[in-house]
């Protein structure tokens, strides 16, 4: 919901680094696979609990994450590229969940209802976009596939992750809100497949 205002303020300091990451031979499939391997010392992190030390390594991810995709449209993108970064994305997005529900087995119910609604949400954002592309359509954005917007989108998933690292005791609470935003975006997307399948 808010990634594309996000996106016009943090993209040209993020362009800046990019291009000189790239002029000095930075691969962009190596931040991503950097990235992605913090995955696990993101969810142990957590589980500990160290939540200041996952905040941290939660940031540094995140930074790898844009870097990448700098990195990438300065020295040309590839297919094998946004595929990486896909897949490393929701490592990451299913670490943090993981950890809380081993932190505290109060919070067991709470993180598999959230894991379920990040797998829901990951399959209705790529099948949308492989359908998108197979229809004719066209990626609005320099990106490696088709986006669809919704209420639970990036930057939403970040700042609740950051809202459960920094106030732990109210995950249950937090992981509930945004569950029912995962589901209310897979409806979003159903309509806009629907839509789209219609006039095809």
């Amino acid at each position: 919901m808010f990634d594309t205002l996000l996106r016009r303020l943090i993209a040209p300091p993020l362009a800046h680094v990019g291009a000189a990451l790239a002029r000095v031979g930075v691969r962009a499939d190596h931040l991503t696979l950097v990235g992605g391997a913090l995955a696990l010392p993101i969810g142990w992190a957590i589980a500990s609990p160290a939540y200041g030390l996952a905040l941290g390594l939660i940031a540094l991810n995140r930074l790898l994450d844009g870097l990448d995709g700098a990195v990438a449209r300065a020295a040309g993108p590839t297919e094998l590229g946004g595929y990486l970064d896909s897949l490393c994305d929701y490592l990451f997005y299913l670490a943090v969940p993981v950890g809380f529900g081993l932190a505290d087995p109060a919070n067991t119910a709470a993180a598999l209802l959230l894991v379920a609604s990040f797998t829901l949400t990951a399959v209705s954002f790529l099948a949308y976009a492989a359908i998108a592309a197979r229809a004719g359509a066209k990626p609005a954005e320099p990106k490696a596939f088709i986006y669809s917007r919704g209420l639970a989108e990036g930057a939403e998933t970040i700042l609740a992750f950051l809202l459960m690292c920094l106030f732990p005791a109210a995950f249950t609470l937090i992981a509930g809100v945004f569950t029912f935003l995962c589901a209310a975006t897979v409806v979003q997307r159903i309509v806009m497949a629907r839509r789209l399948l219609s006039d095809a």
